[in-house]
C-alpha cells in the first residue's frame, strides 16, 4: 500500500551535473521538499527557472509517465492554464533513465518552475477562491480527453478507496476515532453507492494550496499549479472535493469560501446535480482521509514528519465544523451557490 518511502538523496551537486550533462543548463540548484521524489529548483545563468524531478525509484514507471504525458496534453489543450511544461533533454527525450550510484535507476525530467507565493502563504480572498475554481475546472476540462495505461493505477488518497482507509484509524489518538469513524460511515452509505455512476476521468487529485501558487502582487490569482504526483483517474467530482476541502473555514459558516470556489468551478464546468449531491460527504471524507492518513505516515516516517503532517491540524479543525452541518443544510448551500437550489 505504502511502497514509495524517501529514497537515498540525490547530492545537489549531482543535479546540477546532469542539468549540465543532459540539458544543456548552468544553474544554481536548491534542493524542494518532497514526499516521494527528489525535487530541484535551478536557476540558469540567464535567470530563467526550472524544476529537475527525479523520480522515486519505487515509482511504477507508467505512472510517471502517466504525469509527463499529461502535462503534455494540457500545454496542447489549454496552453494558457498555469501548469509546469516539459522540457526535452538535448537527446529529444522527455524522460531520461538515469543510473545512480546506489544501484538505482530513476527517472529524470525538466520541468519550467511556476513563481509566486504559495497559497497556503498569503490570506484568502472572494477573488483568489474563485480564480482556483476557475482554473481546477479548466484543468479538469483539459485532461477529460486524456487517456493513459497507468491512468488507473491505485492511489491510497483515491476518495474512491476511502473506506479502505478504515483499518488505519488506529493511528489517530483515540480521543478522534469517532468522529472520523463516522464521516468514513458517511462515506460508505451516501457518497460510495454513486460514485461509480459520475463522471470519471483523470484529474490532478490534489489541490491543496501548497501545490497552487499566486500572484505576490495582488494575491488575488493563480500563478501556478504544480505537483501532479496524485494524478489518476476517478470521479470528476473527486478533485472538486479535494480542492473544496482546503477551502472550509474554521468558523461559524463553514461551507462559505469553499461554495465561493465550486461556484466558479461550476461556471466554467456545469456539475451535475448527483455531484453536487455528495460533494459535502466527500468534502468531509477527505480532510477525515489528511488526518489518518499523515497521522499513520508520520509514525512510520518520522524523518519527514513535518512535511507528512504539514496539513493535518488544519482538516482536522475545519473537520469539527463541518460536522456540526446536517447533509441537508450543506447540500442546500452548495446547490444555492450553483443557483440549483
Amino acid at each position: 500500500m505504502d511502497t514509495l518511502r524517501a529514497a537515498s538523496a540525490i547530492p545537489e551537486v549531482q543535479a546540477q551535473r546532469l542539468a549540465a550533462e543532459h540539458y544543456g543548463l548552468i544553474a544554481a540548484v536548491h534542493r524542494l521538499d518532497s514526499e516521494r521524489d527528489q525535487n530541484f529548483r535551478l536557476r540558469s545563468l540567464s535567470g530563467r527557472e526550472y524544476v529537475l524531478k527525479i523520480a522515486n525509484p519505487a515509482e511504477d514507471r507508467a505512472v510517471t509517465n502517466l504525469q509527463t504525458e499529461a502535462l503534455l496534453h494540457l500545454a496542447a489543450t489549454d496552453p494558457d492554464l498555469p501548469v509546469p511544461r516539459i522540457f526535452p533533454a538535448r537527446n529529444g527525450m522527455t524522460e531520461l533513465d538515469i543510473a545512480f550510484d546506489d544501484g538505482s535507476t530513476r527517472v529524470v525530467r525538466l520541468l519550467s518552475f511556476l513563481s509566486g507565493t504559495p497559497m497556503h502563504a498569503v490570506t484568502g480572498s472572494a477573488a483568489l477562491r474563485r480564480d482556483l475554481g476557475r482554473c481546477a475546472a479548466r484543468l479538469a476540462r483539459g485532461l477529460s480527453d486524456f487517456s493513459h495505461h497507468g491512468a488507473n493505477h491505485k492511489l491510497l488518497w483515491d476518495l474512491q478507496h476511502a473506506a479502505e482507509v478504515h483499518h488505519l484509524v488506529d493511528a489517530v489518538p483515540a480521543e478522534r476515532r469517532g468522529l472520523i469513524e463516522d464521516v468514513l460511515g458517511g462515506f460508505k452509505a451516501y457518497a460510495l453507492p454513486v460514485l461509480a455512476q459520475l463522471p470519471s476521468q483523470p484529474v490532478h487529485n490534489d489541490l491543496n494550496p501548497h501545490n497552487v501558487v499566486v500572484d505576490p502582487e495582488t494575491c488575488a490569482g493563480v500563478a501556478g499549479i504544480i505537483d501532479f504526483g496524485d494524478l489518476t483517474c476517478t470521479a470528476r467530482v473527486n478533485d472538486l472535493a479535494i480542492t473544496a476541502a482546503y477551502q472550509v473555514a474554521d468558523n461559524d459558516d463553514p461551507l462559505a469560501p469553499a461554495c465561493e470556489m465550486i461556484a466558479a468551478y461550476h461556471a466554467v464546468l456545469s456539475l451535475e446535480r448527483a455531484e453536487l449531491d455528495v460533494l459535502f460527504d466527500l468534502i468531509a471524507t477527505r480532510m477525515a482521509m489528511t488526518v489518518v492518513i499523515s497521522t499513520w505516515r508520520a509514525a512510520r516516517y518520522p524523518a519527514n514528519r513535518n512535511y507528512i503532517l504539514r496539513n493535518n491540524a488544519a482538516a482536522w479543525a475545519r473537520l469539527q465544523r463541518m460536522v456540526k452541518l446536517s447533509r441537508d443544510q450543506a447540500r442546500f448551500q452548495i446547490q444555492r451557490a450553483c443557483h440549483l437550489e
